[in-house]
């Protein structure tokens, strides 16, 4: 696995309203904040920001849009540790912090009832079931998307909540979803996916397509092995489930925590 610190982590503006005392320096495991409230904080951030979640000393953790060298992102941990509140994290704060023709986004899933509350959302270009036929009609209709797009307008967010069952589907279902992974980010289609960690051993081939890589809560080591390689860490045991990621960022871990929604 690569490390990857193209993340934008922190601005300067922000930093010091925390070194003042402005804004609260530590985020209470038993009391997330709400995203609204959050972001309320954030009135100035970057239009190409995307909001991944909030670090323990308070400062948004974001993935600049219009840098594609992080790549599709991993989103993995044992089971219940909250990737699908993650993507749902990710999809809601699309919504709060960009207009519908800037960003929008299409989910994938073999459990679309989770995704209820999202239908009515202008950002919501459609929710998927895994194994339907038009969810293969989605991902040519991307690359077709992709192949067209001069760089310029929109972003597109593919949520994919389990890679394991989407890469069971038939080519070219299978190619159109590998073409994305590699390409996508730099033709403003950004990919998301989660993965339970113990399925992991059995998607080798899948995994080097990921860079980076958000880990949350794993119990067993050579779950997190297979997942993180050289790089695991016993400390993703103490992860928060369902509340709390990790992410490499150089030589560290950078925690973090996502807001309710």
């Amino acid at each position: 696995m690569n490390n990857t610190n193209h993340f934008d982590l922190m601005m300067e503006a922000l930093a010091e309203l925390v070194e003042e005392g402005e804004i609260s320096q530590s985020v209470r495991a038993s009391s997330p904040p709400a995203l609204k409230s959050v972001l309320a904080e954030y009135q100035s951030l970057p239009r190409e920001a995307l909001f991944l979640g909030l670090a323990e000393d308070r400062l948004p953790v974001l993935l600049n849009l219009h840098d594609p060298i992080p790549g599709p992102v991993l989103i993995t941990g044992d089971r219940a540790s909250g990737k699908t509140a993650q993507l749902q994290l990710i999809a809601r704060a699309a919504e709060l912090l960009h207009v519908p023709s800037e960003v929008q986004y299409g989910v994938v899933t073999q459990h679309p009832t989770e995704w209820d509350d999202f239908h009515d959302s202008k950002h919501n270009a459609g929710i998927w079931e895994t194994e339907k036929e038009n969810t293969k009609e989605l991902l040519q209709s991307l690359v077709n998307w992709a192949h067209a797009n001069k760089g310029d307008g929109q972003f597109f967010l593919l949520l994919i909540d389990d890679l394991e069952a989407l890469t069971k589907l038939d080519d070219p279902a299978g190619q159109n979803l590998r073409w994305l992974l590699l390409r996508g980010p730099s033709r403003r289609v950004w990919t998301f996916v989660t993965l339970n960690a113990s399925r992991a051993h059995e998607l080798d081939a899948w995994l080097d397509f990921f860079r980076t890589r958000l880990f949350g809560h794993i119990e067993d080591m050579n779950h997190a092995r297979d997942v993180a390689g050289d790089f695991a860490d016993n400390a993703f045991a103490e992860l928060e489930a369902a509340a709390q990621f990790a992410m490499r960022e150089e030589n560290n871990w950078l925690k973090f925590w996502l807001p309710t929604i």
